[in-house]
């Protein structure tokens, strides 16, 4: 299980990543978009969100303990529950996830938030 904590540390480390409380949970946010939530699911919390490949959304939600996340399934985002992955996948999967928010935010931004170089 990944604790609120960590998740925080570990999101904190991608570039121009954000947190705000929403949802019951805490968001991470790159650019103002949303690419990662930690929070509780049915009263249990350490449950964590985020946006996948679609090849990954298949074999990930055939997992027991994973399964669509709900009102952001349509964009393939699953919802862990705690100790359904090892916490290295999650980290992987937590970039992966910044990294296709952070590629759909424009390039003047992506410049500000420094996932560019200055021109």
């Amino acid at each position: 299980m990944i604790e609120r904590a960590e998740y925080q540390r570990f999101a904190a480390t991608l570039p121009g990543a954000t947190f705000v409380e929403q949802w019951g949970g805490l968001i991470a946010k790159v650019g103002g978009k949303v690419f990662a939530m930690w929070g509780e699911r049915d009263g249990e919390p350490g449950h964590i969100v985020f946006k996948v490949p679609e090849t990954s959304f298949e074999i990930l939600t055939a997992l027991d303990g994973v399964d669509q996340a709900p009102y952001f399934a349509k964009g393939k985002w699953v919802v862990v529950a705690p100790g359904a992955l090892p916490k290295g996948d999650i980290e992987h999967y937590m970039a992966g996830s910044h990294a296709v928010v952070a590629a759909s935010l424009t390039k003047k931004l992506r410049r500000e938030l420094g996932l560019l170089p200055p021109q």
